[in-house]
């Protein structure tokens, strides 16, 4: 298995649903190009019909439904102990993913052997680049200029925009400190 991709949901059906029709989409363009992909949700106890929908609509997604809301952390690393891919994504349920993203993903994952983890640039729902897509360690100096607003006055500056890694291009690949959960592909340790 190339590929577990991992969403975590809670009481989230109409996202949930507009996601997996995505990720079955571009599993759908990654198996074609030759490689395997499993799909794991681990439903947090939700009371909106996530799991139902899921069982009817998408019979090919591995459901983990628990009794309890263990939160995100603990659903993502139940999935991970399940899962058998060489590559974890962790996918938040409000994703939607363009059909060659998972393509493009694993090409360049499998093209760098050094790579451990890789998130991708994000873009809300009006293709406006997110610029949680590349993140700073929040230190404290970080932080304040964060909680200050200074970052918005040199929104390009390594030095005063740190926390948004302004200095780096939208498109342009680049060690980063933070991952997003959002998008976070991780490489499986041997």
């Amino acid at each position: 298995m190339d590929l577990s991709i991992i969403i975590v949901n809670y009481n989230v059906e109409h996202f949930l649903s507009q996601c997996l029709t995505s990720v079955r989409k571009a599993v759908g363009v990654l198996t074609n190009a030759g490689f395997a992909a499993e799909v794991w949700v681990v439903d947090n106890r939700s009371v909106d019909g996530s799991c139902e929908m899921i069982r009817s609509q998408f019979p090919e997604v591995r459901l983990i439904a628990l009794e309890t809301n263990v939160g995100f952390s603990k659903g993502n690393n139940e999935a991970i102990r399940q899962s058998n891919g060489r590559w974890v994504l962790l996918l938040n349920p409000d994703t939607v993913l363009p059909e060659d993203a998972l393509l493009k993903t694993m090409r360049y994952a499998e093209s760098n052997d050094k790579l451990g983890g890789l998130g991708v640039p994000m873009v809300d729902g009006q293709g406006r680049f997110l610029p949680e897509s590349k993140r700073g360690l929040p230190t404290p100096w970080v932080s304040l200029c964060k909680i200050t607003g200074i970052y918005r006055l040199a929104p390009k500056s390594k030095r005063f925009n740190r926390y948004y890694q302004g200095h780096l291009g939208a498109n342009e690949n680049s060690e980063i400190e933070i991952l997003s959960g959002a998008f976070m592909g991780m490489r499986r340790s041997d």
